[in-house]
């Protein structure tokens, strides 16, 4: 039988320095039967509307999550995260469509469950999820945005994904459609720390000075504020939020 691994985690948001409003959301959770939920959100549609798409979509996942003190198995737990991301996305839909002030909010969505050693990871949009190995970062997410498309299909390439004008046009994001997909997949016994972000972080830090602030011996409440002053340092050109979790040693 798997057991759960012991481990130290926060979360923490910032408006950086050029946004009037927050939309990002970060959450991290722990359940009685020791699964850890790990989430970021980063809302979209402008004032008003990007806020409160990813503050419900937190809210409704932090009370789902609460609601279930123990998933039984993996099945059981796959099953509850195709539920909720369905409801989560049905809600915020629903609200769009009735307020004319939510009309075309909506919001992207990285969560990490861990459950009996293995990490489980939902996408939906450009928010990031990275395993912090020795000496690199290894991104697990995939960006469901056009840029991505576009260098994956051979039309642009890796340097020009970084400068085009088209790079924050999403493909997917929850609540702007009535149905939703949505990338999963499993990391087996998982042992290595895990950061999830928004685009304000990665956008302003290279991949370079994240690991080098997450390879310190610092607490991880320090870390993650280390990550985002590193990210408003070098601009601060957007919301940053960063969710993030490491093993204890003694584990």
């Amino acid at each position: 039988m798997k057991k759960t691994i012991k481990g130290t985690y926060g979360c923490k948001t910032d408006i950086g320095k050029v946004r009037v409003t927050n939309e990002d959301q970060a959450l991290a959770l722990l359940n009685s039967s020791g699964d850890v939920l790990l989430c970021v959100c980063d809302g979209m549609g402008g004032h008003n509307k990007g806020d409160y798409a990813s503050q419900l979509a937190v809210n409704m996942i932090s009370d789902e999550f609460k609601e279930v003190s123990n998933f039984l198995t993996s099945f059981h737990l796959r099953r509850w995260i195709r539920r909720t991301i369905r409801k989560v996305n049905a809600q915020i839909f629903k609200e769009s469509e009735q307020e004319a002030a939510y009309k075309g909010m909506g919001t992207t969505l990285v969560m990490g469950i861990i459950h009996k050693g293995d990490l489980h990871v939902v996408n939906v949009g450009d928010s990031r999820l990275y395993l912090v190995k020795y000496g690199q970062l290894e991104q697990v997410t995939e960006d469901q945005t056009y840029v991505d498309y576009l260098y994956k299909t051979g039309k642009i390439t890796k340097d020009e994904m970084k400068t085009s004008s088209e790079r924050h046009i999403l493909m997917n994001a929850m609540g702007t459609f009535p149905s939703i997909s949505f990338q999963y997949k499993v990391i087996q016994d998982i042992h290595h720390p895990v950061l999830l972000c928004s685009d304000g972080l990665y956008n302003n830090s290279t991949e370079k000075e994240i690991h080098s602030v997450l390879s310190t011996n610092e607490r991880v409440d320090q870390k993650i504020n280390s990550l985002i002053e590193v990210a408003k340092s070098n601009g601060g050109s957007d919301n940053i939020a960063v969710t993030y979790w490491e093993p204890l040693e003694n584990d």
